[in-house]
């Protein structure tokens, strides 16, 4: 009979080294899937047993192994949204094509910052938020820029359309509770989509700069001379106030005067009338010209002014 290659203590070291292998390979796959690393912008979802709860520190983190629990990663920062034109800059006509209030057509194009707010309701409240973010954003683009002119699109109104954007972006949003939230909305390009009507809009944008030239002239024109016509209205204001006083203070002295005369009358009639016509005598006579005549009418003295 033939002696076996291996003895029973052989198989037995084998069988014992079998485990060991088997159970390293174990232990390191325990260790492989048991961490797992947050970056400073992340959050990550742990599910256990199919209920989700977040995890924001950064760092190396354990987790159950075996699929007891599962780790998602979720990006929480800041990105970006083109709608109206690709990466490369080109225009997609179906997104920026859009009609203004007077029916006038305008292209445009925005880019959004929308940011995750909520990892949980991101991954589990939408099956693609971020299309559901553009969809939304396309429908209020296109509603908000259909309540302005085409003049106020391409010029005055950019900054008003941006506000009026995110604020029902934002409301709408925070309904639905996908977990995203919208930071800021631009307008990156406004044209008409025609060079006729871009050259006209071109030109009514000169004349408004032109227009704000002249004002702005007409303006420094007031500054500079504005203090000299205000220090002259208050030269002659003063004059004017002077000359009321002195008027009234004359006015006031005639009355005291008169006042003072009538006192004097009330007292001593006769004498207070004979002084006064005393007094008018001497401030008429020394203008008076006297002529003397005898009946026949000939002039006998020239008495006065002229006649000594």
């Amino acid at each position: 009979m033939k002696q076996n290659d291996f003895s029973d203590q052989d198989i037995t070291k084998l069988v014992r080294l079998a485990w060991m292998v088997a159970l390293g390979i174990l232990v390191v796959v325990m260790v492989l899937t048991s961490f797992y690393t947050i970056n400073e912008d992340e959050d990550a979802v742990v599910t256990t047993f199919g209920h989700p709860s977040v995890v924001s520190d950064s760092g190396m983190h354990f987790k159950l192994p075996f699929g007891i629990q599962k780790v998602r990663k979720v990006d929480m920062s800041v990105q970006g949204m083109q709608i109206g034109y690709d990466a490369y800059g080109n225009s997609i006509e179906n997104e920026s094509l859009m009609i203004t209030k007077d029916f006038n057509f305008v292209s445009v194009d925005f880019y959004l910052e929308w940011q995750v707010t909520d990892a949980v309701a991101f991954l589990y409240a939408a099956e693609d938020p971020e299309t559901v973010v553009k969809t939304l954003a396309m429908s209020y683009i296109r509603d908000t820029v259909g309540s302005y002119s085409v003049d106020e699109v391409l010029t005055t109104g950019k900054a008003q359309i941006q506000t009026e954007i995110k604020d029902k972006l934002m409301e709408r949003l925070a309904a639905e509770n996908i977990g995203v939230t919208i930071r800021s909305v631009a307008i990156q390009d406004a044209e008409p989509p025609t060079a006729e009507v871009a050259n006209a809009f071109k030109a009514v944008e000169d004349a408004k700069q032109n227009a704000e030239t002249v004002v702005n002239g007409a303006t420094a024109y007031k500054n500079q001379n504005l203090p000299a016509a205000e220090a002259q209205v208050r030269s002659i204001t003063e004059k004017a106030t002077a000359e009321k006083a002195a008027r009234i203070a004359e006015a006031q002295g005639q009355i005291a005067r008169f006042n003072a005369m009538y006192d004097e009358y009330v007292k001593f009639p006769e004498v207070t009338m004979q002084r006064m016509y005393f007094e008018a005598m001497e401030q008429l006579l020394p203008n008076i010209t006297v002529i003397v005549q005898d009946k026949d009418g000939t002039i006998i003295n020239i008495l006065g002014k002229d006649g000594k």
